[in-house]
């Protein structure tokens, strides 16, 4: 199975990574500053590039903004839990991971594998259903962290937090109704942060297998972030104490 990536940050970023790119089409009428690294960086790694018009591009990756450049991929490759918890023992890190609870806008996902690139999360699990995967989107919308940052697809969340409590990893669930505000407690521990739907928030019966419930403190109006935001926060609290206790140790 073949899928597209669009935009110039993605493209590059998964020559980078080494991915296995099958060929790269650049419109026609591309500006030059976007893809001259780009046709340096294929050349290198003996990457066919072809020419086209805009609109094919357009057509193949609808509703992304592509930058005139798209790449023909091989699927992603999922990560496994073990793939997850090995990277953070190779580190030499206590684990940090997200858990997203049927998180269903790409552009969601795509911001949070961005951050979680920028604060040294472990990996990202998310559901096979009801949920949105790795697609154009979320490539484009990461820019390009989804090349780094290993994502595991998992059936049940339930039985895969379970899993993760056996071998030593706190879970605590992001919930606004929680008494603890995640300034009070402790992220440097092995963890696993659970981000609710959009809409609907963490399901009941993810919510009763969490050893922990966090919240973010609320002083306006509105009193409820946007789930990739209120993710982002959660995980740069998490690195801003991991980096304090390695500075004072």
């Amino acid at each position: 199975m073949e899928e597209y990536i669009a935009g110039k940050h993605s493209v590059l970023e998964a020559i980078r990574s080494g991915r296995t790119i099958h060929k790269i089409w650049i419109a026609d009428n591309a500006q030059k500053h976007h893809v001259n690294p780009i046709l340096t960086e294929a050349k290198a790694n003996g990457i066919l590039v072809q020419t086209t018009p805009r609109r094919k591009l357009d057509q193949w990756v609808p509703n992304v903004q592509n930058q005139g450049v798209v790449a023909q991929i091989a699927a992603y490759d999922y990560a496994t839990l073990d793939d997850i918890l090995d990277y953070a023992k190779r580190k030499g890190e206590a684990p940090l991971i997200v858990i997203l609870d049927e998180i269903e806008d790409p552009h969601n996902l795509g911001a949070i594998l961005r951050t979680a690139d920028c604060t040294g999360v472990h990996g990202v699990i998310i559901p096979k259903r009801r949920a949105v995967g790795l697609t154009a989107t979320v490539s484009k919308i990461s820019a390009g962290a989804v090349e780094y940052v290993p994502v595991a697809k998992v059936t049940n969340l339930v039985q895969t937090i379970d899993e993760l409590k056996e071998l030593g990893v706190w879970v605590a669930g992001a919930d606004g109704s929680a008494e603890q505000t995640v300034f009070e407690f402790d992220l440097k521990i092995p963890l696993a942060i659970v981000i609710g739907n959009e809409s609907k928030g963490i399901g009941r019966l993810v919510r009763e297998h969490c050893d922990f419930l966090l919240k973010l403190p609320m002083m306006g109006s509105i009193l409820s972030l946007n789930a990739s935001v209120a993710a982002s926060v959660l995980m740069y609290e998490a690195l801003r104490q991991r980096l304090s206790s390695s500075s004072s140790g």
